[in-house]
């Protein structure tokens, strides 16, 4: 916790602020004019400075036209999404892929129940709960670092 200092009362410049109104906060200093007319527009221009900047020295080129009957090889989803794709690509079966997938969220709507066992916070006091947790998020990690490689080093994560 920081230590706040606090103001002396005694000090005559003080008083002197506080019979004008100026002593309403810390600093002494109002808000208006001297942050919303000095400070304020000079972090917004400095702001859009940048951004200009950034879009001059690297501008965001056109592509190649796309091709809805052309689907290139290794097309990815978004990252949050690797682990449900790799789920679907690893599986041989694609109607027990998307049953493992229904699993994703049937799992996650099984937290609550499973937390609700235990009345303590601490992770330490709850060892289910913290098993499922660690093994889902080791588990998450495999299958989504897997789905950027190549299918045949996926599962292995090209380690063995």
């Amino acid at each position: 916790m920081a230590t706040i200092k606090k103001p002396d009362l005694s000090d005559p410049a003080l008083r002197e602020k506080l019979k004008k109104g100026m002593g309403h906060n810390y600093y002494g200093e109002p808000a208006w004019p001297n942050d919303l007319l000095y400070i304020f527009p000079v972090v917004i221009l400095g702001t859009i400075s940048c951004v200009v900047c950034l879009a001059v020295l690297d501008p965001a080129m056109i592509g190649e036209p796309s091709n809805p009957f052309a689907t290139p090889l290794e097309i990815l989803p978004e990252w949050y999404l690797y682990p449900a794709f790799q789920i679907l690509r690893v599986v041989p079966n694609k109607l027990l892929g998307i049953g493992l997938q229904t699993a994703i969220p049937l799992g996650l709507m099984l937290i609550p129940f499973i937390e609700n066992v235990n009345k303590f916070q601490n992770p330490f006091r709850r060892p289910v709960a913290t098993t499922f947790f660690l093994v889902g998020t080791a588990v998450t990690l495999w299958l989504g670092i897997g789905a950027t490689m190549p299918i045949d080093e996926s599962l292995t994560l090209g380690l063995f």
